[in-house]
């Protein structure tokens, strides 16, 4: 069995924490630093000064040992409680000091040999070690308090620099999501006196990208309207023209060209109408099943039509029949996108083309070679078509416009086995009582 491996909250990942986590060991590593070097210095020159003063007082108990006079009080001949080591110390010949406990105090003894003996006296270090015990809390408190001044410090300063990219990325999601309006408008880069940071740069090329990009998209949307207003006129012109032509062979190309000629400006005309965000919705509600079946017979290809997911119900007969799902959408609007994908389908895929109806969502599938890589990454892209390089690339491009103008979502994707499959999902109506729902279109329902 597999051990599943741990894995980091998400809020770890943020930069605001790693800043935190790094200023909090660099001011901990440098308060450990510091204290230990201020500790070692005081704690040197508190034990020397103690050696020093037990070494006198041991030079002291000698000169009185040798002229026979009384010991000092804490001196004397092997005294009880004298260190084992330093006693081995004075019993080679040396002198030296050590500093331990005696009756539960700090205290600095002294020894040196005497007769073969140990002669050794003891001073009081309780002050001593007292000083360098309140020193070493003073450091700690004094760090402890740095630290989470510091921390507080660089966590402010840090947060500043993480709410302007947050915002900065805030703004390219907008622009991301169609939003060529928005801009940072980093306050340092309006003003060219104030120096400018890594993050104002990049605000800054931010909003200059969003700029430019807008201006080609604009500029683009004008051409495309133009030309299709443009085309109109003369189009129409030559339509009535080639149907005073006589009948036969070259008549019936003129006209189909010009057919062609003819859908290619209407679809240049939408698409700059939902280039311009200037569609209205009609929203009503409809039988999604019917209308799918009604969409693909006037399509005029064989197009195979599934209902998946319907939910049995009660009829007036006591008998069972599928409650039909039913969403809320523009009707006309969803047939021109069920017409496109249909249409697709059968011109760059190969058959059988299966329209699933399964709740609110149609799958619409082909058995083709499915669709490009540069599509299932960006998206279709008008005038752009690979495969068997007919169309012209407008009719996805419309449906996907089309589909974010009624609020549903298309999808495209390749199947396993082979093939394009476009799936689409429409906002379904539940309704709250039993009646009829308002805009139901009872035509619909009949079919």
């Amino acid at each position: 069995m597999r051990r599943r491996r741990l894995r980091a909250p998400a809020w770890t990942a943020t930069l605001t924490w790693k800043a935190a986590v790094f200023i909090t060991v660099m001011s901990c590593a440098f308060a450990a630093l510091l204290g230990v070097l201020v500790h070692t210095a005081v704690t040197r020159d508190a034990v020397d000064e103690a050696r020093a003063d037990a070494l006198s007082r041991l030079s002291d108990v000698t000169a009185a040992y040798k002229a026979g006079e009384a010991l000092p009080p804490g001196s004397g001949i092997d005294p009880p409680g004298l260190p084992a080591s330093l006693r081995a110390l004075a019993v080679s010949g040396r002198q030296g000091t050590l500093v331990a406990d005696l009756h539960g105090r700090p205290t600095m003894w002294a020894a040196g040999p005497a007769d073969g003996r140990v002669l050794a006296t003891a001073i009081d270090y309780s002050r001593s070690a007292h000083v360098i015990n309140s020193l070493d809390r003073a450091i700690v408190g004094s760090s402890l308090l740095a630290i989470g001044a510091t921390l507080l410090v660089g966590a402010f300063a840090v947060t500043r620099v993480t709410r302007r990219l947050h915002q900065t990325a805030r703004v390219a999601r907008r622009i991301s999501a169609g939003d060529l309006d928005a801009r940072v408008h980093d306050p340092r880069t309006s003003d060219p006196s104030r120096p400018q940071d890594e993050v104002a740069i990049v605000a800054g090329a931010l909003d200059t990208m969003a700029s430019t990009l807008q201006r080609k998209l604009l500029a683009e949307q004008r051409f495309t309207a133009d030309v299709a207003h443009e085309l109109r006129t003369p189009l129409t012109g030559l339509s009535a023209a080639a149907e005073l032509l006589p009948a036969g062979r070259p008549a019936e190309l003129v006209r189909d060209r010009v057919r062609t000629m003819r859908a290619l400006t209407e679809d240049l005309l939408e698409i700059s109408r939902l280039d311009a965000r200037t569609e209205e919705v009609d929203l009503a509600v409809h039988e999604l099943a019917p209308l799918a079946v009604r969409v693909a017979g006037a399509s005029g290809t064989e197009t195979e039509v599934r209902v998946l997911g319907a939910e049995a119900g009660t009829g007036a007969e006591g008998g069972t029949r599928a409650r039909p799902v039913r969403v809320e959408t523009d009707k006309r609007r969803l047939e021109r996108v069920l017409g496109n994908l249909i249409a697709n389908a059968h011109k760059h895929g190969r058959p059988p083309v299966v329209v699933t109806v399964d709740g609110p969502v149609v799958t619409v599938r082909d058995h083709g070679p499915g669709f490009p890589d540069y599509l299932l990454a960006g998206g279709p892209q008008r005038f752009r078509t690979e495969g068997s390089g007919k169309g012209h690339g407008l009719g996805l491009t419309i449906a996907v416009g089309q589909s974010a103008v009624i609020g549903a979502e298309l999808v495209f994707a390749n199947a396993e086995d082979g093939g394009a499959v476009a799936r689409l999902t429409l906002p379904e109506y539940v309704g709250l009582d039993g009646g009829e729902p308002p805009g139901h279109d009872d035509q619909t329902e009949a079919r």
